[in-house]
């Protein structure tokens, strides 16, 4: 098929100087991916054609448009369901899936009025013996590519754009071809080799071969290098930071957690949402974990179910089943929590400062500004007589550390931190504040049951890796960073460091 396809277009171009592969497709009355392969093939052969990609728009009929080119127009199928006696509308409303809209259009057109004079209900009657269904008519001739150049231009656009409007047509882009002849046209083309093979060389065959002339003054292909990804430059730079600031790096090679120190260990009751299907990934295999210190599960459980430290907890049944089943982590706050609980085992307490980047995982849906899948900056420090200014000191200090200036704090709840601060960054190319992360300070109900003395003030937050990145390369979607939509020339692109 193809190869009769590449003789028929050479012939075509032999009488003609340009042909296009949609015309050629018509002519012929075959596919246009066939005309297309036939084409591509000739492209093999060096400089026998020249091709040109033409994107061209191109009416399609919906299903529902499909349906009425079959079978009529919904205004024309209400209009032969009314006898000439007329009928109730009620009853007129079960003629068809479409009688309502059919009932509207054939109104609107004049072809059908309710007689209100009839005694009972009012009757639709019939306003005209004979219709003509253009729709229908206009549709099929729209499948049939048939030519309009006949009708009044104005007139005809009218009716696309009704048409479009009752979403009966659509509009989609092929790619058509358009075909010259080359510099080396013939109508029997024929490849030149590249290779001197052994077996031309025993049979003597490269005797009679046409070679491709060998071209010494191209140059190689230059090898492809490594690109460094803003996520990663960022990430190496909050870390950097942390350093500088005194911070020690915590271990988060876990991404599967259990929900006890997800959740239970942060006074996060399990009623809350956060434990949904819908906002965390549960595992299947291995479904739960056991291993927990027993002393402060039996602490954690009160402190859930009667309270206790100046708290009055969540009054219910605290289960150990639901805190044993497995999750992908929802935040590094667990690991923060394990880290605090050793620190409450020891004999005596010590100042920390931890902070951990890494990712995490939430049954988010996907948007421009939402992954299921990112990153976390945890950022804990442990000490005495620590407040609220000191928590928001230190997280300003970090992002003029970034350069970046614009921050705002807005007053939160988080079930194990009171007070509790949300993060705003201003996003120059959103045009809006975007939320960076959340913060607060530990409540007791969380930390005395780990063991740390009741003088201690741990404060907390944790960050987005990708929103801050948006910030400062100007991107708007953060598919564009990671997935499988990500624009690969972002990260081949973007400059080796940016100066703030």
């Amino acid at each position: 098929m193809t190869q009769n396809l590449t003789e028929r277009i050479l012939s075509k171009l032999n009488e003609t100087d340009i042909i296009l592969s949609i015309n050629l497709q018509e002519q012929w009355k075959c596919g246009h991916q066939d005309v297309v392969g036939a084409i591509k093939s000739l492209q093999c052969y060096e400089n026998v054609i020249d091709v040109k990609e033409v994107p061209l728009k191109q009416l399609k009929l919906t299903d529902e448009g499909n349906g009425i080119a079959k079978n009529g127009s919904h205004e024309y199928n209400v209009f032969m369901s009314v006898p000439d006696e007329g009928i109730t509308q009620a009853e007129l409303m079960k003629s068809g899936a479409h009688a309502k809209i059919g009932f509207s259009k054939a109104m609107q057109a004049g072809w059908i009025g309710l007689d209100k004079s009839a005694p009972g209900a009012p009757r639709v009657m019939k306003k005209t013996k004979d219709v003509v269904d253009e729709i229908q008519k206009l549709l099929i001739d729209i499948s049939l590519n048939k030519d309009t150049s006949e009708e009044d231009e104005k007139e005809y656009e009218k009716k696309k754009k009704e048409l479009k409007k009752r979403k009966l047509i659509a509009e989609e882009t092929i790619m058509a071809y358009e075909v010259r002849k080359g510099t080396s046209f013939t109508l029997s083309p024929h490849k030149q080799e590249v290779d001197l093979t052994p077996e031309m060389i025993a049979t003597r065959s490269w005797e009679t071969k046409d070679f491709k002339p060998l071209n010494f003054d191209a140059m190689g292909v230059m090898p492809t290098g490594g690109y460094l990804h803003p996520l990663l430059k960022i990430r190496a730079e909050y870390r950097q930071i942390f350093l500088e600031m005194g911070f020690t790096e915590m271990p988060t090679n876990n991404f599967v957690e259990s929900s006890f120190w997800n959740f239970d260990a942060l006074f996060q009751p399990q009623q809350h949402p956060a434990r949904d299907a819908h906002d965390t990934f549960f595992l299947s295999d291995p479904v739960s974990s056991s291993n927990f210190p027993d002393d402060y599960l039996a602490r954690v459980k009160n402190v859930h179910s009667h309270g206790g430290y100046g708290s009055q907890g969540y009054k219910y049944d605290w289960k150990i089943e639901e805190a044993q089943k497995n999750i992908l982590r929802t935040h590094t706050t667990a690991v923060s929590a394990r880290l605090l609980y050793k620190l409450g085992q020891m004999k005596e307490f010590h100042p920390v400062r931890y902070f951990s980047i890494d990712r995490v995982f939430r049954n988010e849906t996907l948007d421009m500004t939402h992954l299921a899948e990112f990153h976390q900056i945890e950022g804990v420090v442990a000490d005495r007589g620590l407040t609220l200014g000191d928590l928001m000191g230190v997280i300003n200090e970090f992002f003029q550390k970034l350069g970046m200036t614009q921050l705002r704090f807005k007053p939160a709840y988080n079930p194990y931190t009171e007070p509790s601060m949300e993060i705003f960054g201003f996003h120059d190319g959103l045009k809006k504040w975007v939320e960076l992360g959340n913060s607060g300070i530990f409540r007791p109900e969380m930390l005395l049951p780990m063991g740390l003395p009741e003088d201690v003030v741990v404060i907390a937050w944790g960050l987005s890796l990708e929103r801050p990145t948006m910030i400062k390369y100007g991107i708007n979607n953060i598919r564009d960073l990671i997935g499988p939509k990500i624009n690969l020339s972002v990260v081949q692109q973007n400059p080796i460091c940016r100066l703030t």
